[in-house]
C-alpha cells in the first residue's frame, strides 16, 4: 500500500528559493516586508478598536442604560482576540510543521482579513437582536485566532541578519508597524466621521475601514511570501533557526522563560491601549473636543511614536536592550503621575497626553518585542517567541481599555495612573529577574 503524503507548500517554497538564488534579499528588503506585515496586523486590530468606541456601543449595544455602560460592554468583547491568539498559535504551529510556512500564512491572513471584513456586513442589534453581539464576538475571536497563525519569524530573520552592534536598531524595525497601522486606521475613520452625518456614519460609513482590511492583508501576504521564498529564509530554516516546534514540548524546556518574557513588556503593552483606544473613549464620553479632531491628534501622536521607536533603537545600541527597557518603564512610571490630570484638563491637556504618551510609548515599545528571546535555545526560539508574544499581549494589553474605563468611571481618572505604574513595576521586576538568571 502506498502511504498518503500531506500536500504542503514546502516544496514550492524551496523552488522559489532556487529561482531567487541569485537575487539575495538585503536586510532593507526584509525590513520592508516585516513592517508591511506588522502594519497589516495592527491595522485590523485598530480598525476594530476604533469601531468598539465609535460604532459598536450604539449599533450593537443600544440596550445599555447609558453610553458608559454601552462602551464597557463593547470593551468586554475587545479582549476575546487576545484570548484566542494562543489557541491560534497552537493550531497553526501544527499546520506549519505539517503543511509548510506558506500554507500557514495564507490560511491565517485570509482568516484575519476575512474576519475583519465580515464585521463590515454586521447588522445592528435592532435588526437581529443578540445575534449581533454573538457574531461580533465570533469575528473578534476569528481575528485573534488568525493572528496567532500570522507569526512568521520574519522579525527573527531580520535580527539574524543584523550586525552584532546594531541589534537594537534592527529590533525596533518591526515595531514601526504599530503606529503606522494605527495612523492609517485613524485617518480612514476620521474622514468618515468628519464628512458624514452621525446617521449616515452609523448606517454605512463605518463599514468602509473594515472593507479595506482585506485588501491590506492580501498585500501583506504577498510581501511575506516573497521573503519566505528567499534563500536567506531557507538558510535560517535549514539551520533550525525558524522551525516550528510543538508548543508543549517547548514549554517543558522553557516555561520560566515564557512567563518572564510575558511580563518584561508589560509596561509598554499596558501603555499601548492607554494612548490609542482608551483616550478616544474618554473624550467621546466626557468631552473636550470632537472625535474627528482628536483622531487627527492621535495620528500626530502616532508620528511622534514612530520617532520614539527609532530613537529606542539608537539608545539600545548604546546602553543595551535591557537597560533601554528599564529606562522606558521608568519613564512610564513618571508619566503615570501626570497622565490622569492631562487627560482631564480639556483639549490642550488631552493633546499633551497623546503626544507625550506616544513619545514615551515609542521609547519602550521599540524594544519590547522578543526582549528575552535570547534565553530560548535556538531549537525552540521560534515557537517560544511566538507564545511569549501571545501571552504578553494577553496579560498587558487585552483588558487595558476595559479596566481603564471601568476604573476611571467608577473611582476617578486618577486610577489609570495606578494601572500604568503597576505595569511599570512588573516590567522592572521581570527585567531584574532575567538579569539575575542570566548571571547565574
Amino acid at each position: 500500500m502506498s502511504s498518503v503524503v500531506n500536500p504542503t507548500s514546502s516544496g514550492l517554497e524551496r523552488d522559489a528559493r532556487r529561482i531567487h538564488d541569485d537575487k539575495p534579499l538585503s536586510p532593507g528588503s526584509i525590513a520592508i516586508g516585516v513592517v508591511i506585515g506588522r502594519m497589516s496586523e495592527f491595522f485590523d486590530f485598530f480598525v476594530y478598536g476604533l469601531g468598539s468606541i465609535l460604532v459598536f456601543p450604539k449599533l450593537i449595544f443600544p440596550f445599555a442604560p447609558n453610553p458608559v455602560a454601552a462602551t464597557l460592554l463593547s470593551f468586554a468583547i475587545f479582549p476575546l482576540a487576545f484570548i484566542a491568539r494562543p489557541v491560534g498559535s497552537l493550531v497553526f504551529m501544527w499546520i506549519d510543521r505539517n503543511y509548510g510556512r506558506g500554507t500557514k500564512l495564507t490560511i491565517a491572513l485570509v482568516i484575519l482579513g476575512g474576519s475583519t471584513a465580515s464585521i463590515a456586513f454586521l447588522p445592528g442589534f435592532e435588526t437581529i437582536g443578540f445575534w449581533a453581539v454573538a457574531l461580533l464576538a465570533l469575528f473578534r475571536l476569528g481575528q485573534g485566532f488568525a493572528l496567532g497563525g500570522a507569526w512568521d519569524g520574519l522579525a527573527s530573520l531580520l535580527n539574524l541578519n543584523a550586525p552584532p552592534n546594531h541589534r537594537g536598531w534592527y529590533a525596533m524595525i518591526p515595531q514601526l508597524g504599530a503606529p503606522i497601522g494605527f495612523a492609517l486606521a485613524s485617518i480612514i475613520f476620521c474622514y468618515f466621521v468628519a464628512n458624514l452625518s452621525e446617521e449616515d456614519f452609523l448606517s454605512w460609513g463605518w463599514r468602509y475601514p473594515f472593507f479595506v482590511a482585506f485588501a491590506i492583508n492580501v498585500v501583506a501576504l504577498f510581501a511575506r511570501l516573497r521573503i519566505v521564498g528567499s534563500k536567506e529564509f531557507g538558510a535560517a530554516m535549514d539551520a533550525q533557526e525558524l522551525q516550528a516546534r510543538p508548543v508543549f514540548e517547548m514549554l517543558s524546556k522553557h516555561a520560566v522563560d515564557v512567563v518572564l518574557g510575558a511580563f518584561v513588556p508589560l509596561a509598554s503593552f499596558a501603555m499601548f491601549h492607554l494612548v490609542t483606544i482608551f483616550p478616544l473613549s474618554w473624550v467621546i464620553l466626557n468631552g473636550g473636543q470632537s472625535a474627528a479632531r482628536f483622531l487627527m491628534v492621535q495620528v500626530a501622536g502616532a508620528g511622534v511614536g514612530v520617532v520614539g521607536i527609532v530613537v529606542s533603537g539608537l539608545i539600545a545600541d548604546r546602553i543595551g536592550r535591557r537597560n533601554e527597557l528599564m529606562l522606558g518603564a521608568t519613564l512610564i512610571a513618571i508619566f503615570s503621575f501626570s497622565a490622569p490630570f492631562l487627560l482631564d484638563a480639556g483639549g490642550a491637556g488631552q493633546d499633551a497626553y497623546i503626544l507625550i504618551g506616544f513619545a514615551v510609548l515609542g521609547l519602550t515599545f521599540g524594544q519590547a518585542s522578543g526582549a528575552v528571546s535570547s534565553r530560548f535555545t535556538q531549537y525552540y526560539r521560534y515557537t517560544g517567541a511566538a507564545l511569549t508574544s501571545d501571552l504578553a499581549w494577553l496579560v498587558g494589553a487585552a483588558f487595558a481599555p476595559l479596566v481603564a474605563l471601568g476604573l476611571a468611571t467608577s473611582f476617578g481618572i486618577v486610577f489609570i495612573g495606578g494601572y500604568l505604574i503597576s505595569g511599570a513595576i512588573c516590567t522592572l521586576v521581570a527585567l531584574s529577574l532575567t538579569k539575575a538568571l542570566d548571571q547565574n
